[in-house]
């Protein structure tokens, strides 16, 4: 049957369709968010018993900022495409949601709202810097921690050994280091973890506001793992020297030096994702 046909017949039906087609973007992402209930039930129950960190939120907040800068120039029609992928992911998150592990399931839904955003944001908005921020928002940093903060820490500790070498008599032991005969432990806040959440959190809101391509904010993704690196590995040679010269920092020395890192990390992060020009949303 053809459309002209189908309207002759369906008249109402055809109404339907256009009217559904003509939806807000609010009321399409408002029915979404509605879907993935489970999902963000979860999220703020990790959040209130205190087994995550509370950064997530920063990233709801800057998508949330993304959307009202961009809120006149929202797409009547989504794109298809991306409306697709979002129906995917959505149902994928919901049917999975008791089968797969809560965080696994959470990033499938996460993922779909990124989805459903792009679908009505306009083309100039990259698609990748909003599915960082997506993922981002998760309560993901003490799985993290688990996962990836042992790693880290044994290559921040062997770093350090190299660098404190020339003045100290240095040996590593896992996580441990022996520095002129004092044992000084690279303990879990010095893996960087942190650090990298708000390194990548710069990078995807600063490539969004500098109105970057995918191309372009792919292409200088290794760069901020490389500067969180290297700023990790500075800030926790300094300390391990102040401990192993026997001249501990005192807890605001210590935390202010380890600011002044992170503003120089971010600060660099923002420098190499270079804001040419502000999103015109």
């Amino acid at each position: 049957m053809s459309l002209a046909s189908l309207a002759r017949t369906h008249p109402r039906l055809v109404d339907w369709g256009i009217r559904l087609d003509r939806a807000p973007a609010a009321g399409w992402l408002a029915l979404q968010a509605a879907a993935l209930t489970p999902t963000w039930l979860w999220m703020a129950a990790r959040l209130r018993d205190g087994s995550d960190d509370p950064l997530g939120l920063l990233a709801l907040a800057a998508l949330a900022v993304l959307v009202w800068q961009c809120r006149r120039d929202l797409r009547a029609s989504p794109r298809l495409g991306w409306l697709a992928l979002t129906a995917v992911g959505t149902v994928a998150a919901t049917l999975l949601r008791t089968s797969l592990p809560p965080l696994a399931a959470s990033l499938l839904a996460v993922l779909a709202l990124a989805f459903g955003l792009m679908a009505f944001l306009p083309r100039r908005v990259a698609a990748a810097p909003v599915a960082g921020l997506a993922v981002l928002a998760l309560p993901l940093l003490s799985s993290l921690q688990f996962y990836a903060g042992y790693p880290l820490r044994v290559v921040t500790a062997e770093a350090s050994r190299w660098l404190l070498a020339p003045a100290f008599e240095v040996a590593r032991e896992g996580t441990t280091l022996l520095v002129d005969g004092r044992l000084v432990i690279v303990d879990a806040p010095c893996s960087g973890v942190q650090m990298a959440w708000l390194g990548y959190f710069t990078a995807c809101a600063v490539a969004l506001w500098a109105g970057r391509s995918d191309r372009a904010f792919a292409a200088r993704l290794p760069m901020v793992g490389v500067l969180v690196l290297a700023g990790n590995i500075l800030r926790n040679s300094v300390l391990v020297a102040y401990e192993g010269a026997g001249h501990p920092m005192v807890s605001w020395a210590h935390n202010a030096f380890g600011l002044a890192v992170l503003a120089l990390v971010c600060g660099g992060i923002a420098w190499a994702m270079a804001p040419r020009r502000s999103l015109p949303c």
